[in-house]
């Protein structure tokens, strides 16, 4: 288990209770396919962890579709400095999460659910992050409205990365952004290095989807 003390260090506790919870209520409940669990540490929790070295200190982060936590739990595990938001409109995965949450005892994560642009008023944040959600050029119309000027949307993509992000230009430009690049965080540490979309916003029109009435409880 080298490179998990290397990746997770004093945290490695917490990370492999969140595993076996992956593995067991996890795979029960349909959020992780039985045949990840061989490749949890590398394919899910080591290669979110790496993202890590992509997010300012201190940054308060809303992961949008959270799913399963990832990367944002696995965000909160390895860097306790960052107010971490679980945002998922799914009442099966957001009850996982609440359940993770207080399993691991991670007092700077909170649970959301929500659609992203339902909650656009609410946020007003550093980093936005998602995993396996929807291409960038639909991501990004989710995503730049809640990030503060200067915000950072940190995206996990493979091997298409470089293709959404031409695809995307067109949103990008309307929503102003500052930079968007691709950037791959691990490198020396894990192989392959994880390939991130790492979009800087500018200014963002906080209604440019329109306004949406909010889910109800």
């Amino acid at each position: 288990m080298g490179i998990q003390s290397e990746i997770f260090g004093d945290a490695l506790p917490v990370a492999e209770r969140y595993a076996v919870f992956l593995a067991d209520a996890g795979v029960e409940r349909g959020l992780i396919g039985p045949r990840e669990v061989d490749r949890l540490w590398e394919r899910h929790l080591i290669n979110c962890a790496v993202v890590a070295e992509a997010v300012p200190d201190k940054a308060r982060v809303v992961d949008i579709g959270s799913g399963a936590g990832l990367p944002g739990i696995v965000l909160a595990i390895v860097r306790p400095d960052l107010e971490v938001t679980l945002l998922e409109p799914l009442l099966r995965r957001t009850t996982f999460l609440d359940e993770c949450v207080e399993m691991l005892e991670l007092p700077n994560v909170q649970v959301r659910r929500a659609r992203a642009e339902e909650v656009v008023d609410e946020f007003d944040t550093d980093v936005v992050t998602a995993r396996a959600v929807a291409p960038l050029e639909r991501l990004a119309r989710w995503a730049l409205p809640l990030l503060r000027p200067g915000g950072e949307l940190l995206a996990l993509k493979g091997e298409r990365a470089a293709v959404e992000l031409e695809e995307a230009q067109p949103v990008l430009k309307r929503f102003g952004v500052r930079t968007a690049e691709l950037l791959q965080v691990g490198r020396g540490r894990v192989d392959p290095p994880t390939t991130l979309v790492r979009v800087v916003a500018e200014s963002v029109p906080r209604r440019a989807q329109g306004s949406r009435k909010k889910r109800s409880s």
